[in-house]
């Protein structure tokens, strides 16, 4: 009993385990019976505040939500689900679709955001295509750190480091900030990026993206020496003064 207790640990342990966040009781159910039949491990929860507290007790790969749901709507749920982990994917399923809602879910963090309704087929292809992007990430071998002019970057922490002081970055503009290290005094394509960090290049992405490099640039400012240039119709340049012309 024991041998096989063990090896039923051994195979949850391996399952990908998404949180689904949807109050409409049907569209959960059917959805978590849908991603169930293709071997994922689904807990489903109907409120923000549920779903909060059981991300807090477990160990989740992905996060589906909802936006307009009792307790604690879906952006708030992100934003706390961000402050607490920082790489976790997080997909928006919702009716929501005006630009300003998708431009805001986009800017909390997230890796892709889908309306109602939806085909299963291309919401289960999406996902694979979140969790693989996912998977590369954390299999590529990464530099510790990057010096960048009086900054110290640490992307596997999530950490800056300036005169003593310690600057936590969300996912996002963790993995736009190494895109732009790894190809420091380069031009880094914006097309390339939008692939590498959203898996798409469109309008919204596109917009997301200039969000991020906004909010980095307004970081990496204690330096002067440090400059994010726009490279017209191309993409972007990362330079701190130590380039060779």
């Amino acid at each position: 009993f024991c041998f096989y207790l063990l090896i039923l640990c051994i195979m949850t342990t391996d399952l990908t385990h998404i949180l689904l966040v949807e109050d409409d009781m049907s569209l959960g159910f059917l959805l978590s019976e849908f991603l169930s039949s293709e071997g994922y491990q689904v807990k489903l929860c109907r409120d923000g505040l549920s779903a909060y507290n059981s991300f807090m007790r477990n160990r989740y790969h992905l996060c589906l939500l909802d936006i307009m749901l009792p307790k604690m709507d879906g952006f708030e749920l992100a934003e706390k689900i961000r402050e607490e982990n920082k790489q976790v994917p997080i997909m928006f399923l919702t009716a929501k679709s005006i630009k300003e809602d998708k431009l805001r879910g986009y800017q909390i963090g997230a890796d892709d955001y889908i309306t109602k309704p939806f085909d299963e087929d291309l919401l289960l292809w999406k996902i694979k295509a979140v969790l693989k992007r996912k998977n590369h990430a954390e299999g590529v071998e990464e530099i510790d750190e990057y010096q960048i002019g009086e900054f110290s970057y640490r992307p596997n922490n999530h950490e800056l480091y300036f005169e003593g002081e310690k600057i936590r970055i969300t996912d996002k503009e963790n993995q736009i900030l190494r895109l732009l290290c790894m190809n420091k005094g380069s031009v880094l394509k914006r097309k390339d990026a939008l692939q590498a960090v959203y898996g798409s290049s469109d309008y919204f992405t596109g917009r997301s993206f200039d969000v991020f490099i906004a909010k980095l640039r307004k970081i990496l400012k204690k330096d002067p020496n440090i400059c994010i240039e726009n490279v017209f119709g191309v993409g972007f340049m990362l330079k701190d003064g130590t380039e060779v012309e």
